[in-house]
């Protein structure tokens, strides 16, 4: 599947906010709700828009896909965590729209192999969904090279990341803008102490 690739001015004030979760993760993270808070205090003209991700990649992109058809390339960004790190840089590259990637997952169908099975949801352990096999194909069918545009990614990562090797994502992204924190965890705990480099780099305008 593909997205239209649309080239965009990155002075272009952003219009429309995409927010992709991480594996067995949900809209319900604290780093979604914190910008879902932010976006409704502050910029309730833009779009936001944080679905819940399919256990399947390919249904996942979608989903996505299904959702921003209508959006404007050149307004648009997406941010993702984690494994929606990975979407997000998929979405970018289809796209050449910004992206923040929040601990992006660089190698999901080399991590994720390890999952196939039963699982549980993290915000809700009763909440259950099955990892399919063919999802590590999938996957690997989402993976991209160099980003054309990688001016136009801002990533925040944690040297004390517990899933993922904080080397691997700061050696994915070359060219691009990044924040490399000493220590920190997967979840990004402080996250909230970022929002206005976040804000900044998305350049929200306020509404008229």
């Amino acid at each position: 599947m593909t997205l239209q690739n649309i080239p965009r001015d990155i002075s272009q004030p952003t219009t429309h906010v995409l927010y992709l979760h991480g594996f067995r993760s949900s809209p319900r993270s604290t780093k979604a709700q914190q910008m879902a808070k932010v976006m409704a205090a502050q910029y309730p003209h833009i779009t936001w828009w944080c679905p819940q991700l399919p256990p399947s990649p390919q249904a996942a992109v979608a989903l996505i896909h299904q959702g921003t058809a209508d959006w404007p390339a050149h307004s648009m960004a997406v941010m993702g965590s984690s494994l929606g790190g990975f979407y997000a840089t998929w979405v970018a590259a289809q796209r050449s729209c910004k992206a923040v990637l929040l601990n992006p997952a660089i190698d999901p169908a080399r991590d994720l192999a390890t999952y196939i099975g039963e699982q549980t949801a993290w915000h809700d352990p009763a909440e259950r969904f099955y990892f399919a096999p063919e999802f590590v194909d999938e996957l690997r069918a989402l993976e991209v090279g160099p980003l054309p545009h990688p001016e136009r990614v801002w990533a925040l990562i944690a040297k004390g990341d517990e899933v993922l090797d904080w080397r691997e994502m700061t050696a994915r992204y070359p060219g691009s803008q990044q924040v490399v924190m000493e220590g920190g965890d997967h979840a990004i705990s402080d996250f909230e102490s970022y929002l206005p480099q976040v804000l900044a780099f998305l350049d929200l305008q306020p509404g008229v």
